[in-house]
């Protein structure tokens, strides 16, 4: 059942209460209870589930909603797509492998995988640490490999392969510059290193000893462990269960699957500095390492590995005028799909962390969920959650609008066209016409292809097939407008433009002209 009425009833919460021993009161994770009701109703979302751990314990957990449309329950075990709170996970793999001797953080890739190159000379300087810390110079617009629906085990490297077409944005090592395909190398050099496949690694040294055992490298495992289906948010309007790709190429930074329960292993594993359950994943200076902020995105925000770092100003009243200097450090990391939406955060210094899954995703204004997150880390350190703010600009939020007029505006010329090429016997279009409608309709073919392959390509820094399948409501609309500017406009313009005086009259003295022509009459 899609959610689309006017109604929804507030979706109920399986609760586990927390432990004695936490600080949290259970007033706050009361609020966090009640909040996501609220939120999940207000907005129609499927289904969500949260955890929270602190000092070393899972202290809450809550689930809402349902995971598909056969209105099965969503859990705290039920795995989600997590987009890219999966590279928290690839970090801790490569780490693993530095401490075991077979990765060198600044050692360049090429040591690793001799064959591995982008269209530049400088990518021979891309070190492992770069690429760890989103500071290797590459661009998520010319490396993008989300609209691929390769699910093969071979995949990854393909992938890989696949940049060597790709240019470099930047220098590598002096900026932050996000892009998954940063994580999708790491993940293959923990392949090549190791001598297993990827997700092969993953099951037995990440998910088997912190007993993640709803977490899965591939869709097809998450599925056969009652995944979640994924929900996109079409026109700005209704929830709908949408597929859209999710790709083994982008396995160590996108695509692999977790529950909300699993993650918070994970987090109780990198709170302590390393050790799950008496059994130590990795060692401390590592876990130091990894949340250690190494590149400035901004004057606040920094990138460690796999975490952004920043402030934790939801610890603090709303109109706090201090400095941010002396607020505790706060890890993090979203992760945004076309039908997703999860979230990482840690507060090292009082171990504090949570995990939120969302099985679903408005890629219109992702800003709303986003205000989610941030919201559970007010009302968990004291503070009332504020109003979401959409910080998406217009094209964003209404492209789906532009989509729908880009494709009236071509059936519209493409019915121009044919009532000029076809006209009735006694409506002969004059010359002035044709070029009109000819020279129209080229004018909107060159926007469209200019809006589809330069403008929204850089502006959302993806690339077009990523955009026509992970915003499925703006692709629905697009594929038939990028058949008709391609494939149409140059039999069209043809047939419009060419010359053809047995088709249509060239003005009001043509017939006079024809009649002359043929002599005078003649008489019997």
């Amino acid at each position: 059942m899609v959610l689309s009425g006017a109604s929804v009833p507030v979706p109920r919460a399986a609760v586990v209460t927390r432990a004695e021993a936490a600080s949290v009161p259970d007033s706050a994770l009361d609020a966090v209870n009640s909040f996501l009701r609220e939120r999940m109703a207000e907005m129609r979302l499927p289904g969500a589930a949260v955890v929270v751990v602190q000092d070393g314990e899972l202290v809450h957990s809550a689930a809402f909603g349902r995971a598909d449309d056969s209105g099965r329950p969503m859990t705290a075990d039920t795995p989600v797509l997590l987009a890219s709170t999966t590279k928290s996970l690839t970090a801790i793999a490569v780490l693993q492998q530095v401490e075991a001797g077979h990765l060198r953080l600044d050692e360049p890739v090429r040591t690793y995988l001799p064959w591995f190159s982008l269209q530049d000379s400088r990518s021979s300087q891309i070190t492992v640490r770069h690429l760890l810390n989103q500071s290797s110079g590459m661009a998520s617009k010319d490396t993008a490999f989300e609209g691929s629906f390769a699910q093969d085990p071979e995949a990854l490297e393909e992938g890989v392969r696949a940049l060597s077409g790709s240019p470099l944005a930047g220098t590598p090592g002096e900026a932050f510059g996000y892009a998954n395909a940063n994580f999708n190398i790491l993940g293959l050099l923990v392949q090549t290193v190791s001598g297993q496949p990827f997700g092969d690694y993953m099951r037995q040294h990440v998910f088997g000893p912190l007993g993640m055992n709803h977490s899965h490298p591939t869709r097809a495992a998450a599925r056969a462990d009652g995944a979640a289906y994924g929900y996109s948010r079409w026109f700005g309007s209704f929830w709908q269960q949408t597929e859209v790709p999710a790709p083994t190429t982008g396995m160590p930074s996108s695509t692999m699957y977790a529950s909300a329960h699993d993650l918070s292993q994970e987090l109780l594993m990198l709170l302590d500095e390393g050790s799950f359950d008496g059994r130590r994943l990795l060692q401390p200076d590592s876990v130091r390492a990894m949340l250690t902020p190494a590149v400035r995105i901004d004057e606040s925000k920094m990138y460690a590995m796999g975490w952004f770092t920043r402030p934790l100003v939801e610890s603090v009243p709303a109109n706090f005028g201090g400095s941010e200097t002396g607020l505790p450090l706060l890890a993090e990391h979203q992760g945004e799909w076309g039908n997703s939406h999860t979230y990482l955060a840690m507060v090292p210094s009082s171990r504090l962390g949570v995990a939120l899954v969302i099985n679903a995703n408005d890629t219109s204004s992702p800003s709303r969920l986003k205000s989610i997150d941030t919201n559970i880390l007010r009302i968990l350190h004291g503070q009332e959650p504020v109003p979401a703010v959409v910080h998406e600009d217009w094209l964003q939020r209404y492209s789906w609008a532009v989509a729908l007029a880009l494709l009236l505006a071509e059936l519209l010329s493409l019915w121009l066209a044919l009532r000029m090429l076809f006209p009735r016997q006694a409506d002969k279009p004059r010359a002035i016409r044709l070029w009109s409608v000819g020279l129209g309709a080229l004018a909107l073919d060159a926007l469209a292809l200019w809006l589809c392959f330069s403008y929204a390509p850089t502006k959302f820094d993806t690339g077009l097939a990523v955009i026509i399948r992970q915003f499925p409501d703006v692709g629905v609309m697009l594929a038939p407008v990028l058949g008709l500017a391609l494939l149409w406009s140059l039999p069209r313009t043809f047939w419009l433009l060419v010359p053809n005086r047995s088709r249509f009259s060239t003005g009001a003295g043509s017939k006079n002209v024809s009649q002359m022509s043929a002599g005078p009459p003649s008489r019997h």
